[in-house]
C-alpha cells in the first residue's frame, strides 16, 4: 500500500509563482531579493493556512540560490525552524544566539524561522531585543505569528512587518481545481466553491476539506456529496424556504424548518445563511454589485431568476428582519420560537401584493383555510328573497302595534325607523312609516344655540377641546333662556366666588381653587376685573372661564357680567423658605413676637 501524503504538503509551493492569494508580498520579496535590499527581521503575520510558514522556508532558500545549484537543493544546513510554543524559555532564546555567531557552511545565509512567537515569555523577548536589532551579517530572523498585538512593541519596531490577507473563495476555489485536475478528479464548480466557502480565507483548511471530501466520493465530486459530508446548507435549501417565504406559505415554511432542525443543523447558522442568501438576491438586482456575488455560473443563473421574483422593498426588510433575529439569537430564552417568528414575519412581508398593517406583522390563520364553497348566482337570488321575506315579516305593522304605554315604548324604541318593501332607493317604498302616537302634552323641542360639533377622544388636546364646547353650550343656554340684570355688589360676588372656589375644592380641582384664590375680583360696571401674577395661571383660568361665567351668571341673576383676566407680575406672592423668612412673616402679622423672642433669647 502506497503511503499517503496529504494534499497540504504535497501542493506546498515550492517557489513565489506557486503561492496563492498573495501577489502582492511575494512580489516584494522577489525584488528585494533581486536587488539585494532584504532586512535583518522580518515579521510574517496573518490568519492560519495563508502561507507564512511557506513564503518563509521560499525565501530561506531563495537568498542562498547562486544559479550553480540544482532548483532541488533545499539548503536544510542553512535553515533552522524553530517552534516558539515549545522552545518559549530563556535558555532556549540563549541557545539560539549562540548558533547565530557561527557563520553557514554552505550558501550564504543561515535563516532562522521563529514560528508562533507571540508564545515566547516577557523574559525571552528581552533577550532577544539585542541579537534582533544587530545580528550577524549572514543571519536572517523570519519570524511567524498568528497573533501579532501579543508581540511587545520593541520587537515589532526591529522588525519588516508582511500582514498576509485571508485567500478569496475565488482564488482558493481555482487552486483546489488545478488540484482535481491534477489527481485527475472530476470536481463540480459548485463543489469545489462549497469547500472554498467553507475553508474561510485559509488554504490549508480547503485543501483538508477536500481530501477528507474525496474520500467520500471518490473520483466523482459532486455538490450534493460535498453537502452531505460537510454538513452544511446548500443553495437549495435557501432558495426553496425563500420561495416559500414569497408565496406567503407559513404552514410549509415552518415544516420544512423543522426538517432543517431534525438533520442536526443549527437555527443560528440557518438563519444567518438566509440573510448572506437575501444579501445575494439584493446583489444581482444590479449590474455594479454583480461582481460582489461569489458564486460559480450555474448557482448565478438561480440566483438571477429568484431575484426577478423579489423586489427592491422585500429584500431590505428581509434583511433587516433575519439581521435582528440574529442579534437576538443567543440572549434568546426559546431560540426556535424565535427563528419561527423571524419566517412567519418575513412570509407576511407581502400578502395579496400588498404589504400586510395589521398590527400582528403576521398573515392570521384564517387566510390557510380552505375557502368556503362559491354560491351559484340562482343561489344567491334565492337567499337574498329568502332574507328580504324575513325583514318584511319582522316589520310591524299598524294592527301589530300594542297600545297604550306598550305602544309608546315601542315607538321611542323604533323611532327614525321607517320599513320599506324594498331596499333599493330609486323605487317608493310601498310600505307606509310607522306614526309616532301623539301625546296631549307633548315634549318641547330643544333649541341649541351651537352647532353640535364632533371632537375625536383620543388626544388630550381634543378632550379639552370637548369640554371648552360643552362648556360654551352651557353659558349659551344660560343666557338665551332668561334675559336677567339684577343688580349686585361686590360682597356678592364675593360671596358666590367663594362658593365656586369651594365646589372645584370638592370635586378635587385644587390648582384652579388656588388661581381663583390668588385675588380677589373687582366690580367695573358690568366687568369683573381680576389679576393674575403670571401668564401660565391666565391660560389654565380662560379654561374654566366659562363654566365660571355660567355659574356667576345663574347665581347672581345678571347674563351681562363678564371676566376680564389681567397679568400683573408684581401680584407674584413672595414664599417663605428660610427660618429667618418665615419668621419676618409671622413678625409682619404679630409685632409681639419679636418682643417674645428677646424676653426669652430664643433663636430663630
Amino acid at each position: 500500500m502506497e503511503h499517503f501524503i496529504v494534499s497540504a504538503r504535497k501542493y506546498r509551493p515550492q517557489t513565489f509563482k506557486d503561492v496563492v492569494g498573495q501577489q502582492a508580498i511575494t512580489n516584494t520579496l522577489k525584488n528585494a531579493i533581486e536587488n539585494n535590499h532584504l532586512a535583518q527581521a522580518l515579521l510574517f503575520t496573518g490568519p492560519r493556512g495563508v502561507g507564512k510558514t511557506t513564503c518563509a522556508r521560499i525565501l530561506a532558500k531563495m537568498i542562498n540560490q547562486d544559479g550553480t545549484q540544482s532548483p532541488d537543493e533545499d539548503f536544510a544546513f542553512n535553515i533552522f525552524e524553530l517552534d516558539a510554543a515549545s522552545n518559549n524559555s530563556v535558555d532556549d532564546i540563549r541557545n539560539l544566539i549562540d548558533q547565530v555567531r557561527i557563520p553557514p557552511q554552505v550558501g550564504t545565509y543561515k535563516v532562522y524561522i521563529i514560528d508562533e512567537v507571540h508564545m515566547l515569555s516577557q523574559s525571552a523577548f528581552n533577550a532577544f531585543l539585542k541579537t534582533l536589532e544587530e545580528p550577524p551579517k549572514h543571519a536572517i530572523f523570519i519570524l511567524a505569528t498568528t497573533e501579532k498585538h501579543k508581540i511587545i512593541p520593541t520587537i515589532l519596531s526591529r522588525c519588516q512587518i508582511f500582514d498576509f490577507k485571508r485567500i478569496t473563495v475565488t482564488d482558493a476555489k481555482e487552486y483546489l481545481a488545478y488540484i482535481a485536475q491534477q489527481e485527475n478528479v472530476n470536481a463540480e464548480e459548485d463543489a469545489l466553491h462549497i469547500i472554498a466557502q467553507k475553508a474561510d480565507g485559509a488554504m490549508r483548511d480547503a485543501l483538508s476539506i477536500y481530501d477528507r471530501v474525496v474520500s467520500f466520493s471518490g473520483k466523482n465530486l459532486t455538490r450534493q456529496a460535498v453537502t452531505e459530508n460537510l454538513n452544511v446548507l446548500d443553495y437549495d435549501t435557501y432558495m426553496k424556504v425563500t420561495d416559500l417565504i414569497l408565496e406567503n406559505n407559513i404552514p410549509t415554511l415552518l415544516v420544512n424548518f423543522n426538517e432543517i432542525l431534525s438533520s442536526g443543523f443549527d437555527g443560528h447558522h440557518f438563519i444567518m445563511g438566509l440573510a448572506s442568501h437575501f444579501r445575494n438576491l439584493l446583489v444581482c438586482k444590479d449590474q455594479k454589485t454583480i461582481s460582489l456575488l461569489e458564486v460559480g455560473e450555474q448557482t448565478k443563473t438561480r440566483y438571477f431568476e429568484q431575484a426577478q421574483k423579489a423586489d427592491y422593498n422585500f429584500l431590505i426588510e428581509a434583511i433587516d428582519i433575519a439581521n435582528t433575529c440574529d442579534l437576538k439569537y443567543k440572549t434568546s430564552q426559546n431560540q426556535r420560537l424565535l427563528v419561527e417568528l423571524c419566517l412567519m414575519q418575513l412570509a407576511s412581508i407581502t400578502f395579496d401584493g400588498e404589504k400586510k398593517k395589521s398590527e400582528q406583522g403576521i398573515i392570521p390563520p384564517s387566510h390557510f383555510e380552505e375557502a368556503a364553497i362559491s354560491l351559484s348566482s340562482e343561489e344567491k337570488k334565492l337567499v337574498q328573497e329568502n332574507e328580504h321575506r324575513q325583514e318584511n315579516h319582522a316589520a310591524p305593522t299598524d294592527s301589530q302595534i300594542p297600545s297604550g304605554e306598550k305602544a309608546s315604548e315601542h315607538c321611542v324604541e323604533g323611532e327614525n325607523k321607517h320599513y320599506f318593501s324594498e331596499e333599493t332607493p330609486d323605487k317608493p317604498s310601498e310600505a307606509t312609516p310607522i306614526e309616532k302616537p301623539k301625546t296631549e302634552n307633548p315634549r318641547p323641542e330643544v333649541e341649541t344655540s351651537l352647532p353640535a360639533k364632533k371632537v375625536s377622544g383620543l388626544s388630550l388636546k381634543s378632550i379639552q377641546k370637548k369640554k371648552e364646547i360643552e362648556a360654551k353650550q352651557q353659558e349659551h343656554q344660560v343666557s338665551k333662556k332668561v334675559e336677567l340684570n339684577e343688580n349686585f355688589n361686590e360682597t356678592q360676588l364675593q360671596a358666590a366666588w367663594d362658593d365656586y372656589v369651594h365646589r372645584l375644592k370638592n370635586r378635587g380641582e385644587k390648582i384652579l381653587a388656588s388661581i381663583l384664590q390668588t385675588d380677589l375680583p373687582k366690580l367695573e360696571d358690568r366687568d369683573i376685573i381680576l389679576e393674575l401674577p403670571n401668564e401660565t395661571m391666565k391660560i389654565d383660568l380662560e379654561r374654566e372661564k366659562n363654566k365660571l361665567m355660567g355659574y356667576l351668571k345663574s347665581k347672581l341673576q345678571n347674563t351681562h357680567i363678564n371676566l376680564v383676566i389681567k397679568v400683573v407680575e408684581s401680584k407674584t406672592k413672595k414664599f417663605a423658605f428660610t427660618p429667618i423668612e418665615k419668621y419676618n412673616k409671622l413678625k409682619e402679622k404679630n409685632p409681639l413676637l419679636d418682643k417674645l423672642r428677646s424676653t426669652f433669647d430664643l433663636d430663630v
